[in-house]
């Protein structure tokens, strides 16, 4: 992420594809806005796209924006000075971030980078806070996802409190492929990416997944792990995963 440029916004008036304003339209947040409001809200995304790599904010960065994600994959982490670095989550097509900076005009708490090639909507703080302001049921919807956050936050720190190593990443895998329900369970990361999720070495991930592929229960792919039997990684996270060797 170093040196990687900060993401750069076009002014203008939107003129996006239908297709593109869904990501908006399909949001559990924006989904109830009347139409005139949904309007005004489209006509404050300014539209980006990213390379691989690219830094869209730092860690203590002013919280400028509310960013929803159009396509590709955007990575939350953070980092300690001695180079280590923890995901703490993977953003992917049809999902926002950059809301609790956004909300309470302090500064960023991760870094968010493209983890892949990205498009991505960003809507400024400055237009986005007075139309809230003017939808309190589009208030109520964000304090719900301050919640949801705080409560995800909550079980993290559980994980890693009271679950040994394979069952936390019984519980990432799960979290990872509940994502992709509906087209599968097909979770498009790296082991090193999921180490870096879940606080393991990859060569504990691999050994795992190895194991884990040997009874049945994912298959590693290029790129990418498919979870082929969910609810025998159900009962590990259930059970403490003490047999998870």
């Amino acid at each position: 992420m170093t040196g990687a440029p900060h993401i750069e916004r076009t002014a203008g008036a939107p003129s996006f594809s239908n297709n593109k304003l869904s990501v908006l339209r399909k949001h559990p947040y924006f989904a109830d806005l009347e139409p005139e409001a949904f309007d005004q809200l489209c006509r404050y995304a300014k539209h980006t796209t990213l390379k691989r790599g690219t830094t869209i904010f730092s860690k203590g960065d002013p919280g400028t924006s509310l960013i929803a994600v159009i396509s590709g994959t955007v990575k939350i982490s953070i980092s300690s000075p001695d180079g280590r670095n923890a995901i703490l989550n993977l953003i992917e097509a049809g999902e926002i971030f950059g809301e609790i900076a956004l909300l309470d005009g302090l500064s960023r708490t991760a870094d968010a980078t493209a983890n892949t090639n990205c498009e991505l909507f960003v809507i400024d703080r400055r237009e986005f806070i007075p139309f809230v302001r003017s939808q309190p049921t589009l208030a109520m919807k964000f304090i719900e996802l301050l919640c949801a956050r705080l409560r995800w936050t909550s079980d993290q720190v559980e994980q890693v409190i009271l679950q040994d190593l394979p069952g936390r990443l019984a519980s990432a895998l799960l979290r990872l492929s509940d994502k992709h329900k509906p087209q599968g369970r097909t979770i498009s990361i790296t082991q090193q990416e999921i180490s870096e999720m879940v606080g393991m070495t990859r060569e504990s991930i691999n050994k795992q997944l190895r194991a884990w592929a040997t009874r049945g229960w994912v298959r590693l792919e290029h790129g990418a792990i498919v979870v082929l039997k969910p609810e025998l990684l159900q009962e590990l996270v259930d059970a403490g995963a003490d047999d998870g060797e």
